[in-house]
């Protein structure tokens, strides 16, 4: 797919996907855009966990359940912890946008679909939960769950607002 048909065709996927298999190579070339994030100062601050265990993304889909989380063939976990610069910056959150949204235009981009759960993640303890689940490290946080696979559905991407409301060329 050309790159800008990425961007037009990407939308948030949220139910069921077929039961079929993440292929081995499509899944390492996701991780790898997600890893190609560009990172403040360069001190990539974002890390992955794609679990494609069935026990343990069952339990995520107690925790966080949806016809995404129940049906996906991977969840991609996406964490982040903060790292102050040598002047006192931090990177985390734009670095986490960053790699978050290259992922999401991978797995677009390999023929599947996803919907990145930031919001699910951070209500009533899920993120938390899903800390203690996958013995998260002190200092890393989750972000979001990104369940992602080939979908049932047609994925159509919601109407954006139009290029006047939302840009000027000066």
């Amino acid at each position: 797919m050309e790159f800008f048909d990425v961007i037009k065709n990407r939308g948030s996927y949220r139910g069921e996907f077929l039961p079929i298999d993440v292929g081995e190579e499509d899944l390492n070339n996701i991780l790898d855009a997600g890893i190609r994030a560009p990172s403040g100062y360069n001190l990539q601050t974002t890390t992955f966990i794609a679990v494609r265990d069935a026990k343990i993304k069952a339990e995520i889909a107690n925790i966080l359940s949806t016809p995404a989380t129940r049906t996906a063939p991977v969840i991609l976990v996406v964490m982040s912890e903060s790292n102050v610069s040598h002047n006192g910056l931090d990177f985390e959150m734009v670095d986490y946008g960053a790699a978050r949204e290259n992922i999401m235009l991978a797995i677009t981009a390999s023929g599947y679909a996803g919907v990145w759960m930031d919001g699910m993640v951070r209500l009533d303890g899920a993120g938390e939960k899903l800390t203690s689940l996958l013995s998260i490290p002190d200092g890393k946080t989750i972000r979001t769950i990104i369940p992602f696979g080939k979908p049932a559905e047609e994925v159509i991407q919601r109407e954006k607002k139009s290029m006047e409301e939302r840009a000027k060329i000066i």
